[in-house]
């Protein structure tokens, strides 16, 4: 299950899987499984039923969102460019 969140929560291709996780191949087939069987299905309500119990419409929500920019958008220049009118 750790290699599955890792992956989720970075956002890395499944061949990237850090070896510590396992063969990369066995964890994808294992939330692929998971998936089918509905397993994350039972997770997210097991996890509802202690959020608000007064509340039968509440939602829960996982937001794993990454901006990302390019590379050269790291940083601005330092000096002002030069007045190319003045001599």
């Amino acid at each position: 299950m750790s290699g599955i969140l890792f992956r989720e929560r970075t956002g890395i291709q499944w061949r990237d899987l850090p070896p510590r996780f396992g063969n990369w191949q066995t964890v994808y087939q294992r939330k692929r499984r998971w998936a089918l069987d509905g397993v994350w299905q039972r997770i997210a309500e097991r996890l509802r039923l202690d959020a608000d119990a007064d509340d039968p419409e509440w939602t829960l929500g996982i937001d794993s969102t990454v901006v990302r920019a390019h590379q050269h958008a790291a940083g601005a220049r330092h000096q002002p460019p030069t007045d190319l009118s003045k001599p």
